[in-house]
Formats: C-alpha cells, structure tokens, sequence
C-alpha cells in the first residue's frame, strides 16, 4: 500500500473532496486524522479502519495550536479546508472578501506553520494546498475574491517548497476545475434561487465551461492527492498540479 506506515492530517474530511481522500488513504494505508469544523459530517467516517475523526476549526488560532501540541508524528498534511465567494470587484462584499482571506490563505498558513516542525521532526513530509485552477491560472468572472486568495495559495506553495527542500518537505497545490462536490450543489442552489432561474440552467453553465463535457469528481482529486503524498512523487515540489478536465487548454 502507497501510504503505508504514514500519518495525514486531512482538513475539511466531512464531505466532497476531503472525505474522499481520507478514505483514499486510509485504503492506501496511512492513519488518517479526518477534521473538520461539523462533528456530524465526519460521524460517518467513525468506525472506517485507520481513520480517526477529529473536530478542528481551522479559524481558531488556540484549537490549531492545541492540535499541533498533540501531534507527535506527522508525514503528510492535506490543507483542504476552503470557502468559495461569489462577486466581482464591485460586488463582492467586504464579509465575504475578510472570510476568503481568512479561510483561504491564512488558515492554511497557520495550520502549515504550527504542523511543519512536526513534520520536520519526523524526517520529512509532504504538504498538499488545494488551490484552484481560478487563481493566477486564468481570470473567472465573477470570482475575484476566491481567485485572488487562491493565487495567494500558489504563491504560499512555492514559498514553503524553496524554503524547506533541504528538511525533507515538500509542498504542492492541486488546482482543480470544476468538482462535484456537496458545496458546488449547494453554491448552485444559492446562485438559482439570488438570480430566479432554475437550477438546470445553472448547472449547465458549470458543465458548458468543462471541454471534457462532465464535471470532475471528487474521487478524481484524492487520486492526484494520494500520489503526492506518497513516496513516488518524492522528485515533485514547488508544482501547481492542474485537474481540471481540459479548462485551460
């Protein structure tokens, strides 16, 4: 098994794209400590061998710090957790703009900071951003905020990669298109109901904008996140890996 023997940390495991790679690696082997803000999501993950669930919101400086003082060991980190605002420039509120700041950069930031010298500690590891591939890839309307915080992600990945190559770290972003996933549903219910049209209509507007015709799945992400948490991609940092079902050909 690729993971084998290894210790993830996974934020935001209760549904879509987290919990999908929390099973992927479990499967694959690892100990997996599944977080997330919403103890009821992750009950369902109770029980799974080699998963452990734990409630951890990522905004709360004193709950990632009581985190980090626990860990003893810990090979991979998978920064997951995220939040997706609508609006361009003059549209997007000054809450919403605070919030993908928060959410987006500095709560990984934080959580990436406190783990890293476990990390180190342990010999080395891997370190996952998700990102998007709205961000410094290519300009989506109507997503300044998020795009803005998840260019800020790339660069935060890059900058953890030159910094701590030489103590066994390595540090990529996966920047997915457009994903499946129970917040993408719910985004598409909440963009129906605001503009009055039927959620069909919205969902085809996502789908129409993927050249491989379909929406990518989450179990697709937990895929690319197993490889770069396991060993055969020890030669890959620095990288902004794109899945993104041909959005930026």
């Amino acid at each position: 098994m690729r993971l084998q023997h290894k210790t993830a940390l996974i934020t935001a495991a209760g549904q879509g794209i987290g919990r999908a790679t929390a099973l992927r690696f479990a499967a694959e082997g690892a100990r997996v400590i599944a977080t997330d803000i919403d103890a009821d999501k992750l009950r369902d993950l109770e029980g799974t061998p080699g998963i452990e669930s734990r409630r951890l919101d990522v905004l709360d400086a004193e709950a990632v710090t009581a985190l980090g003082d626990e860990l003893t060991s810990l090979d991979v980190l998978f920064n997951c957790a995220g939040y997706v605002a609508s609006g361009a420039l003059l549209e997007v509120t000054e809450a919403d703009w605070e919030r993908s700041l928060a959410l987006n950069v500095t709560a990984m930031l934080r959580l990436t900071r406190t783990l890293l010298p476990t990390m180190i500690a342990s010999g080395g590891g891997s370190i996952i951003n998700m990102a998007s591939v709205a961000s410094s890839l290519t300009g989506v309307p109507s997503r300044c905020a998020y795009g803005t915080t998840k260019a800020a992600v790339l660069g935060l990945t890059k900058s953890i990669a030159a910094d701590y190559i030489d103590r066994g770290i390595r540090c990529n972003a996966i920047c997915p298109g457009t994903v499946d996933s129970p917040s993408l549903r719910q985004r598409i219910r909440e963009q129906a109901e605001r503009q009055g049209r039927p959620e069909a209509e919205v969902h085809a507007e996502f789908l129409a904008r993927q050249p491989l015709g379909r929406l990518g799945t989450a179990e697709e992400i937990a895929a690319l996140a197993t490889y770069l948490a396991a060993d055969e991609s020890a030669y890959t940092t620095g990288t902004a890996q794109v899945i993104d079902g041909g959005w930026l050909i």
